[in-house]
């Protein structure tokens, strides 16, 4: 490991507004989420290691907007994680992706502090970025998260699930059969520990995947849907199964076009 040099740069997780792709009439400015102390730190940093380069961009105008840049838009170093990273994910170790973070911490190295940020929310939960952490560490750089929303917590407290015990398991599969035994190991794990199970969709395939939690799912089993959070038209519904059933009309309130964080417990 090496050791941390004085000359070094920090390494900062810079978390994002969770609206990036939602259609809106006028996004909301980026401090009504991100604080004061985020804002200035991300408006200091001239290098960046990305999940997506365009909507680095898009973010960096925001905070031009509220807190200026250190040096113009068209002078920033965004550099996006490989292609690997993005299909497959980072948060396993790999030799590969783990020797080609550390070539993109090389300006750090240099002396610059960067920012490693993803689409939405904060970097390396759901989200790749973890190969850059790691690389981080194992650089001697100082790593510093910051403050942001992150769409699983909130929707946990929102749930009214167990929030002392409980586990994210991202995606389940897209085949039917596949998905209902999927569906079926996370609900007997829920009900035989406690522990809340938290997976995401992506939004088009949302609504399906809600019919297929109806389908699946033991009537007392809790169901906890939360879309679109931290806008105008955020929903969080948490209910039993059979209640859901009961009240189909709960189901259209929802923005499943969005963005949701699905949950399911005791």
């Amino acid at each position: 490991m090496s050791a941390h040099s004085e000359k070094s740069g920090v390494l900062y997780l810079v978390p994002t507004p969770l609206d990036f792709g939602i259609a809106q009439d006028a996004p909301a400015p980026p401090g009504q989420w991100l604080p004061a102390e985020t804002l200035s730190a991300a408006s200091r940093v001239t290098h960046w290691v990305t999940e997506n380069a365009k909507s680095t961009r898009a973010f960096l105008k925001r905070v031009e907007a509220v807190a200026g840049l250190a040096v113009p838009l068209q002078a920033q170093h965004i550099v996006e994680l490989p292609r690997a990273a993005h299909k497959k994910g980072d948060h396993a170790p790999q030799p590969d992706s783990d020797a080609q973070a550390r070539e993109l911490l090389a300006p750090a190295l240099s002396g610059h502090d960067m920012g490693l940020v993803s689409e939405a929310g904060m970097p390396a939960i759901a989200d790749p970025g973890s190969s850059v952490v790691r690389a981080a560490h194992a650089l001697g750089l100082r790593v510093v998260p910051l403050t942001g929303p992150v769409s699983l917590m909130l929707a946990l407290a929102a749930s009214g699930l167990n929030g002392q015990n409980f586990a994210f398991v991202g995606y389940v599969p897209q085949d039917t059969g596949e998905r209902a035994q999927r569906l079926r190991e996370l609900e007997a794990t829920a009900l035989k520990t406690g522990q809340t199970q938290i997976f995401i969709e992506t939004p088009y395939r949302n609504a399906a995947l809600l019919q297929a939690l109806l389908q699946t799912l033991h009537p007392h089993t809790r169901l906890a849907v939360c879309g679109a959070l931290t806008l105008p038209q955020q929903v969080c519904h948490s209910a039993l199964v059979s209640e859901w059933k009961r009240k189909a009309g709960r189901q259209d309130s929802l923005p499943l076009d969005a963005p949701c964080v699905f949950l399911l417990g005791r």
